[in-house]
């Protein structure tokens, strides 16, 4: 009877729109080790969870599973869990499969509405909660577009650049533009198309460089490394597209690019392999070296060879690079970004907020969630805690699939999710500033 109080209490909070947080928010206890892994029926905002190379299981330690999600309507006034003392709420719907987001010079939200093949402006006055205004900046795009870039770098560009699977394409544009004053230019018209199809796009600070992330057109290059050339890289181009060459490579689907405001490294999140059982090998996101290897397909998560390919490439295995912050297995890290405003309290400054996608892969569903990533004078801990969670319903079927994370001007965030087709805004309550979060 208490159990059926409290959970009818929670959905009057929630179509109420006020919840401000979860009421059961975990402990200070990091989950290391085997308890690290879990699912989404143990996951809880504030959560903390520790995943080490140390950690990783023997291939096929569980059976590798199909299990993807039965995507339902949103339950009747749901709204996903977020720590004490936050507050989430739709900051825009209907849309067609909401992607990668980014933010303007002047504040405006660029979307990429995948599903649409087109790229939208939201606009909204600073603190709102929704959105005031949602433009069609471009439309008719040759693929599915993703990744999104303002450039130059800094507070006045002169062009958006758009990334498809196929393409980077960039528009005439100018601050506060609500629709493209000019036709789009094709940049790059051959980027490799097939599987993972997401591409985000990039600068570097000083402008001189275009940075593409490619995923790779297999699990495991089960055709052979021949069928993945110019992928599973990171690639590195001119800003008009010549110059083509990789910047860092064996990152088997690179999804979203960023740069740590601390130390200014460019930092990726990576979907690794399937088929080697629940829990291996980890996601990760790290940061990217100039010319670094990150194993694929040979190794993964350091010098741990795959077995498909035991006792080839050796002298690989002293190469690898080691990811820094190990996710669970078959989350799908998709978009990211570091934190740089004052709206959440002081400690959140220079973390990184992963959207997870989900599973489709594992017997008990993972992922499904925003995570928050540990940093310490811009360094990552290894550690990430369960920020934002609640889009699988209790009987596992799925009602929201994180993809885009952006930050506001005025410090709030924003997150995609395609499946129900919502970009959601998240707050740190003003009332409940005081109030120290975990």
């Amino acid at each position: 009877m208490q159990r059926l109080f409290i959970i009818l209490i929670t959905q009057a909070i929630a179509v109420l729109g006020i919840t401000f947080g979860a009421c059961a928010e975990a402990n200070n206890t990091v989950l290391t080790g085997q308890a690290a892994y879990g699912d989404w029926t143990k996951d809880a905002p504030g959560t903390k969870r520790l995943i080490t190379p140390h950690d990783l299981l023997v291939p096929q330690a569980t059976p590798s599973a199909v299990n993807g999600p039965h995507i339902v309507p949103a339950p009747t006034g749901a709204l996903p869990q977020v720590p004490a003392g936050f507050k989430v709420s739709a900051f825009m719907t209907g849309l067609k499969e909401p992607r990668q987001m980014k933010i303007a010079p002047n504040g405006d939200i660029f979307l990429a509405e995948s599903g649409a093949l087109r790229i939208r402006v939201l606009r909204a006055q600073p603190g709102s909660e929704s959105s005031q205004s949602a433009t069609i900046f471009a439309e008719g795009l040759p693929e599915r577009p993703y990744g999104i870039a303002f450039y130059p770098p800094g507070n006045n560009p002169n062009y958006v650049y758009i990334a498809t699977e196929g393409h980077i394409l960039r528009y005439p544009y100018h601050n506060g533009d609500l629709q493209a004053r000019g036709k789009a230019e094709p940049i790059v018209s051959d980027l490799p198309q097939g599987r993972h199809w997401t591409r985000d796009v990039a600068f570097s600070a000083d402008g001189k460089k275009m940075l593409v992330a490619v995923g790779s057109g297999s699990n495991d290059a089960e055709e052979g490394m021949q069928a993945e050339v110019w992928r599973a890289d990171i690639l590195e181009f001119n800003p008009d597209g010549t110059g083509k060459g990789i910047y860092a490579s064996g990152l088997r689907n690179p999804v979203t690019l960023a740069f740590n405001p601390t130390t200014h490294e460019l930092w990726t999140t990576v979907n690794e392999r399937d088929g080697m059982g629940d829990n291996l090998p980890p996601d990760y996101a790290t940061h990217v070296e100039r010319g670094g290897f990150y194993g694929w397909p040979w190794y993964y998560i350091g010098d741990h060879q795959d077995a498909v390919y035991k006792g080839r490439k050796p002298e690989l295995k002293n190469k690898v690079l080691t990811p820094d912050v190990l996710l669970q297995p078959h989350s799908a890290p998709l978009g990211c970004v570091f934190y740089t405003g004052t709206q959440y309290p002081a400690e959140y400054q220079g973390d990184l907020f992963i959207a997870m996608h989900g599973s489709w892969n594992r017997a008990q569903r993972t992922g499904y969630k925003l995570v928050r990533a540990r940093f310490k004078k811009g360094k990552a801990t290894g550690q990430y805690d369960d920020f934002l969670i609640g889009f699988v319903a209790s009987d596992g079927n799925v009602w929201g699939r994180p993809v885009g994370v952006a930050m506001t001007q005025d410090g709030a965030l924003l997150l995609s999710d395609d499946a129900s087709g919502t970009v959601w805004s998240i707050r740190y309550a003003a009332d409940a500033k005081k109030a120290k979060p975990d």
